[in-house]
């Protein structure tokens, strides 16, 4: 075991350096690629072309979403640097969605509220919605947007400035996100982990493989010309991780994808409660992986391996240390574990920290792994017994 651990050990130190090396090729919302410049010139710069910028279409899909749209639509027209129109469409919502969102900024033209029609057959909802709103854009630049975003001051326009150097294809980031109940904080900033660790975000722009991509559904800006060359959302109706599918599609059109760091400009709760969070989770994690079981299972295997076995043998290490002495607790490998369990802990916290996330969360490592394992085999129980997934009043298969 000791061998095993020692091997666990130098993995996870590889694993820091390429996390550390990583996050330092993601591009910076507020910076132009290859710039080396200063604030002061970066804002001189957004000065200088803010009228040069093309009208943006901010497209808002709502479902249920009564609570929040109405800050999301205000964040969003609280942009006067630039031409804009932001279209929300209510997506046959239960609750006070249209209303809310009709009196949001009552008085600005610049907003729209649609009423979505019925889903159709083999459209997963969200898909046929933005499918809708996709119809009604004008703009040249479209910025799909969840309704439980908020943009801080800058957001659009650094987003375009990104874009017109850019010139075509699709930008994408990772929100800072923010949590409210324990589940929350464990599972959310797993998603910004699997990227660092896993991901080599400097060929998501420079490879054309759609296998080195990511992307999140919160915050997709797409050149609608390229909407329109990857047949938009109907190539890819069926698929329930959208955002993703989007992406990749992009990619093999052979247009640039670029994942940028967003966490100063947007920030996203995604999930309300642990309910939300399990459930929501639940539905994307094995569709996620291409609901391929041999996948999940290595998946599982590992992070098993290199997060969760470490502080196990530290604990059972330092008991036989205490009951049958120093040798016994060092044949257990308690050495190695310790320092396993640290390096993963300082994984977490150079994730954390980009991402904007407590740093004392980190320690809780080990706690989120066993969580997500369990979440993933609900996940593909659901697809494998025909059960399914529920998610805003509808079932997905």
């Amino acid at each position: 075991m000791e061998l095993v651990l020692w091997a666990v050990t130098i993995t996870l130190a590889l694993q820091l350096l390429f996390v550390l090396w990583n996050l330092r090729q993601m591009p910076k919302l507020g910076l132009r690629r290859g710039d080396l410049l200063t604030k002061e010139t970066s804002q001189e710069s957004k000065q200088d072309n803010s009228g040069d910028r093309p009208l943006l279409s901010v497209l808002i899909p709502a479902r249920n979403e009564e609570e929040q749209i109405g800050q999301c639509v205000s964040s969003v027209l609280a942009d006067c640097s630039m031409l804009l129109e932001v279209l929300v469409l209510d997506d046959q919502s239960e609750d006070g969605t249209y209303e809310a969102a009709s009196v949001s900024c009552s008085g600005d033209n610049r907003l729209r509220v649609i009423k979505g029609t019925e889903k159709p057959n083999g459209w997963m909802g969200k898909s046929f919605a933005c499918h809708q709103l996709s119809k009604e854009a004008n703009g040249e630049w479209w910025l799909f947007l969840d309704a439980d975003a908020r943009l801080s001051d800058g957001t659009l326009s650094n987003a375009m400035d990104m874009a017109l150097q850019q010139q075509k294809g699709l930008i994408t980031g990772f929100p800072r996100q923010v949590t409210g109940s324990w589940m929350e904080k464990l599972i959310v900033p797993l998603m910004n982990f699997t990227i660092a660790c896993h991901l080599p975000v400097k060929l998501v722009r420079d490879s054309t493989d759609p296998k080195f991509v990511a992307a999140h559904g919160a915050f997709l800006l797409i050149h609608s010309d390229s909407y329109r060359q990857i047949g938009g959302h109907a190539a890819f109706k069926e698929h329930l991780v959208d955002d993703m599918q989007m992406a990749k599609a992009v990619k093999r059109a052979g247009l640039p994808v670029t994942l940028a760091d967003i966490t100063d400009y947007v920030s996203v709760r995604m999930y309300n409660d642990a309910s939300e969070v399990w459930n929501g989770y639940k539905k994307n994690v094995f569709a996620g992986m291409g609901r391929n079981l041999p996948l999940l299972i290595v998946l599982l295997l590992f992070y098993s391996l290199l997060y969760i076995v470490p502080p196990i043998m530290l604990i059972m290490g330092s008991l036989a240390c205490g009951l049958e002495g120093l040798q016994s607790a060092i044949s257990l490998g308690i050495v190695p574990a310790f320092v396993a369990w640290m390096l993963g802990v300082a994984i977490k916290y150079r994730v954390d920290r980009q991402g904007k996330q407590p740093a004392k969360f980190a320690w809780y490592l080990p706690a989120a792994i066993v969580l997500l394992i369990c979440i993933a085999i609900a996940s593909w129980r659901a697809a494998a017994n025909g059960q399914g997934y529920v998610w805003k009043g509808r079932r997905y298969s």
